[in-house]
């Protein structure tokens, strides 16, 4: 059983998510939130598996709630949810630890499958948002020095070479199958390698290895 916290400062809003979460065997919905003080104020007494997480609201936002939850150390992953597709706040979710991004207008069996994927440890960002997401976050990052060569982090010391070229890619927003399929790989070696990529970087999942390897100058800003 999947355990969800709604965070969204609309009544509504929140009683659609509850509806749609409720109908499904798998998921149980354990509280509401109205804005990220009381986010993090549940996620600390319920623990739940993911909180459903809204950006814009009054008082403490959903950025400034992720951040918190996350470096709290809680199991809670965050899912945030956008009102549009191109969000002047969202690239920040990335620094937030966010686990996930999706458009509020996503389909329901969307939504669903972002929740379960998120439970699971996966990352899953909407296809609309994941170039223009990567693409705000790089725009963001300081200005490289002259002394400064891609690749040559300490944190990826400990790479082998297949491993950095999977993270390369992941870091340009490629998916498990469109790895398989590009680089001639079986899909279960391509998450054995994720898998590896992650434990090794101390990377919290799939969205963290994509900001480490803008970070670390794999992938360069576009």
């Amino acid at each position: 059983m999947t355990t969800v916290l709604i965070v969204d400062d609309q009544p509504l809003q929140r009683f659609g998510f509850r509806m749609l979460l409720e109908s499904q065997d798998d998921m149980a919905v354990v509280g509401e939130a109205s804005n990220g003080t009381e986010a993090i104020r549940m996620t600390a007494e319920l623990h739940p598996d993911v909180a459903l997480m809204d950006i814009r609201m009054p008082g403490l936002d959903g950025i400034e709630a992720t951040r918190r939850i996350v470096s709290s150390g809680d199991r809670t992953r965050v899912l945030i949810l956008t009102t549009f597709d191109l969000d002047e706040y969202a690239y920040a979710g990335l620094r937030a630890g966010a686990s996930g991004f999706l458009i509020k207008d996503a389909q329901p069996e969307e939504l669903l499958a972002g929740i379960r994927a998120v439970a699971t440890g996966d990352a899953v960002v909407a296809p609309s948002l994941t170039r223009r997401l990567l693409d705000a976050y790089a725009e963001h990052l300081p200005t490289p020095g002259p002394e400064t060569t891609p690749g040559q982090d300490p944190r990826l010391t400990s790479l082998t070479d297949r491993e950095r070229e999977i993270l390369t890619v992941v870091g340009q927003g490629w998916t498990n199958t469109e790895i398989s399929t590009r680089l001639h790989l079986a899909e279960s070696t391509v998450k054995t390698h994720v898998s590896r990529i992650l434990a090794k970087t101390g990377s919290r999942d799939r969205i963290q290895a994509v900001i480490l390897a803008h970070d670390t100058r794999l992938v360069e800003p576009s």
